[in-house]
């Protein structure tokens, strides 16, 4: 099975999610996310991600993230909120599990983790503020993880593996950013504007990875 077909649902469906954020129509958000985020495991499961270990924590992570992404969709409710954040979390897990699989660069490691430090250190620091205080240990949890997770990509890729590990991982940390300054400095469409294209076009190259790592 051709993975252009997701690309292309996916593409779609985060065009018309754009829409109605902008809009500020709950409906089509509610229809266009959904679809959306089904759409980068259906182009894992494109590639036969459930042919080799490499694929199958992949799409594990992909299954978190879209659970993440609904449980996200509710902006009245802290406690699902939260629930959403752990499954991120786990997601981040699940593809940190996998790229351990693949030869890793230590001096690609050693480089990115000192970047990655400093730069997520910086956006604690921006968030330290306007962050509730019974959200600051969970986001914390997270930005370790999320620098864990880039850093391994960022190792796989340094090593030979496929340029899309690294960029897909880098590209998903920094949509983050967008997220985390919609729910704790200021919303607005501006932060989904650019984060959503990021977020879902870095799933989409770390759902292309399994294909391209042997």
């Amino acid at each position: 099975m051709s993975s252009v077909g997701p690309i292309i649902l996916c593409a779609l469906a985060v065009a018309g999610l754009l829409l109605a954020e902008h809009r500020g129509s709950a409906r089509g958000i509610w229809f266009t996310k959904p679809l959306a985020s089904a759409s980068f495991i259906l182009a894992a499961l494109a590639v036969d991600a459930l042919a080799t270990p490499y694929g199958k924590l992949v799409l594990a992570g992909l299954a978190l993230c879209m659970a993440g992404d609904l449980l996200l969709m509710p902006t009245d409710r802290p406690r699902v909120f939260r629930l959403g954040v752990f499954a991120f979390l786990l997601g981040h897990v699940a593809y940190a599990a996998a790229f351990v699989t693949r030869p890793l660069s230590p001096v690609g490691i050693v480089a990115a983790a000192l970047l990655l430090a400093m730069v997520l250190a910086l956006v604690l620091r921006w968030l330290g503020r306007t962050l509730p205080k019974d959200m600051v240990l969970p986001v914390r949890a997270y930005m370790l993880v999320i620098g864990v997770m880039a850093t391994l990509a960022c190792g796989v890729t340094v090593a030979g593996g496929p340029w899309q590990v690294a960029a897909g991982a880098l590209a998903f940390t920094a949509s983050d950013i967008a997220v985390a300054r919609d729910r704790f400095v200021s919303r607005g469409f501006v932060n989904r504007a650019w984060g959503l294209p990021l977020y879902y076009g870095a799933q989409l190259l770390i759902a292309a990875t399994p294909a391209l790592v042997y």
